[in-house]
């Protein structure tokens, strides 16, 4: 991939940044990550809750970075170009934009934002634009892909270097159009900052992360920067759900903006919208789709009316960036979705397994009531909380599994530093809200081992909170851990008994 070279105090006027140092210095990359540090490079030493960039600053200059972005002067007798801003994330932003050649300007960034349906909704984007015959990236909570070029994702939406960089050789490598998943602490961060999206999506607004946003106005407000321009530009076009009450809320706003929205909804009238939605655990969804000025029949393998909201939305951003309707068609039909979201575990059993990534109340919700919908028999609910995470959804997503559900395994997720008894403790006071029985195990291997031995033909077990995730986070440990690995084991040892 090529880079220009950036005249380092041209760039400091564009940060609006105190400059010390060599002013002459060119710049061909800026990066938060002090690994990343190479010649030629700009740090953003950047002062986070658990780690202070600033500690790095001596190993980028070994590594031949020629600057550094801070919010503090200068060390005395530093000897490197030293930017001071009143932003060092903010600044990051802008100078990623800046050295990668503003990028996004080159290709139809599409945005999505909400609470759940995000990685569905970015991979049928990408699909639908691949149907479209144009080659595509997409930078998910599973995967950062370009065509078929895929590498584990880190985050859900990278700092806004790693975007950039993305994004540029994205475009050095002819995609089009790309897609990408802003989550809210993400655009709160800037990470998403400078970034020019064609078309922005918002999914729905549900309880989650309320340990970061505090309040659900706080939540939305970070959301609704994607669209109002405090990003540094508005989208082209906005795509709203408008069954959702946030989502109705942020329409009714941008429309009075004089922004140009395109609704999408199955419950009220909107641009786009489904009607004689069927849904089988064998032929997945059909649904009548019917768009502005025409209608078309969908049968899609993906499972669940939440789904349909996701294709409603990829449908509205496709025909946004001028696709073809029946391309488009043609791409819901064919495309498997996000792995891990009501991700069927294929066995010659006359019960269904399904694992999904559910991990807030309303998410577990969706995914309980498609279940119920399917089966003929009991739902076995697996689900656990994540550790040093949104706190206040605990209690809501025990009250949620014990209604819904009629046997409710709780178990571990990610503990990380938190005690796995104390985080099911707090579970435990939803379920004891709900007449459903529910057994506690803090072994996650050993509860879906469990679930799986007491299914009776009809039920549906349901494995929550960690989908398409292939780890487990216990103290500060990772470890090798697949739902779906585990339940075949379990499925194995059926056979065997």
């Amino acid at each position: 991939m090529t880079f220009q070279k950036v005249n380092l105090r041209m760039l400091a006027e564009s940060l609006n940044a105190q400059l010390s140092g060599n002013e002459t210095a060119e710049v061909s990359s800026v990066t938060h990550d002090s690994r990343q540090a190479r010649e030629g490079s700009l740090f953003a030493a950047i002062r986070g809750l658990t780690m202070d960039g600033h500690r790095f600053i001596d190993d980028v200059i070994r590594r031949g970075a020629v600057g550094i972005i801070s919010e503090f002067d200068p060390p005395n007798q530093f000897k490197g170009a030293w930017l001071k801003v009143a932003d060092a994330r903010e600044s990051l932003a802008k100078a990623a934009s800046v050295i990668y050649g503003n990028p996004s300007h080159d290709i139809k960034l599409v945005g999505i934002t909400g609470t759940n349906g995000k990685t569905t909704t970015t991979y049928l984007c990408f699909a639908l634009a691949e149907a479209n015959g144009e080659k595509a990236a997409m930078l998910t909570t599973v995967e950062y892909r370009i065509g078929e070029k895929s590498v584990e994702a880190i985050r859900t939406t990278p700092e806004a270097s790693d975007t950039n960089k993305f994004l540029r050789e994205s475009v050095e490598m002819g995609c089009q159009t790309a897609v990408m998943e802003t989550s809210s602490q993400a655009i709160d961060l800037h990470r998403c900052d400078w970034l020019r999206f064609k078309v922005g999506i918002f999914t729905n607004l549900t309880r989650d992360h309320l340990d970061y946003h505090l309040t659900m106005e706080n939540y939305f407000d970070a959301k609704k920067k994607l669209f109002d321009g405090r990003l540094g530009e508005k989208p082209a076009s906005c795509v709203i759900n408008i069954d959702d009450e946030w989502g109705a809320k942020l329409a009714n706003q941008l429309k009075a903006n004089g922004q140009r929205v395109l609704t999408f909804a199955q419950d009220n009238q909107a641009d786009l919208t489904a009607e004689n939605i069927e849904v089988s655990l064998i032929k997945g969804t059909s649904f009548l789709l019917k768009t502005p000025n025409r209608e078309r029949q969908i049968t899609s393998p993906l499972v669940g009316r939440p789904h349909v909201y996701n294709m409603l939305a990829a449908t509205a951003a496709s025909l946004e960036l001028g696709f073809d309707l029946d391309k488009i068609v043609n791409g819901l039909e064919t495309c498997v979705g996000a792995p891990g979201r009501f991700e069927r575990v294929q066995h010659d059993r006359d019960f269904a397994v399904v694992v999904d990534y559910a991990h807030s109340d309303d998410a577990l919700l969706n995914t309980l009531k498609t279940a119920r919908d399917l089966t003929k028999g009991r739902i076995i609910t697996v689900f656990g909380c994540g550790g040093d995470r949104d706190k206040t959804k605990r209690v809501p997503m025990g009250e949620v599994a014990g209604r819904n559900s009629d046997l409710v395994i709780v178990t571990s997720d990610n503990p990380r530093t938190e005690e796995p008894l104390k985080i099911i403790e707090q579970i435990e006071v939803g379920l004891k809200n709900t007449n459903c029985p529910f057994l506690s195990i803090s072994d996650r291997r050993e509860a879906i081992h469990q679930a799986i031995s007491k299914a009776k033909p009809d039920d549906v077990v349901i494995i929550a909170g960690k989908g398409h995730e292939t780890y487990q986070i216990v103290g500060n440990e990772k470890y090798h851990f697949d739902d779906r690995e585990i339940a075949r084991e379990a499925l194995d040892k059926l056979k065997d008994e």
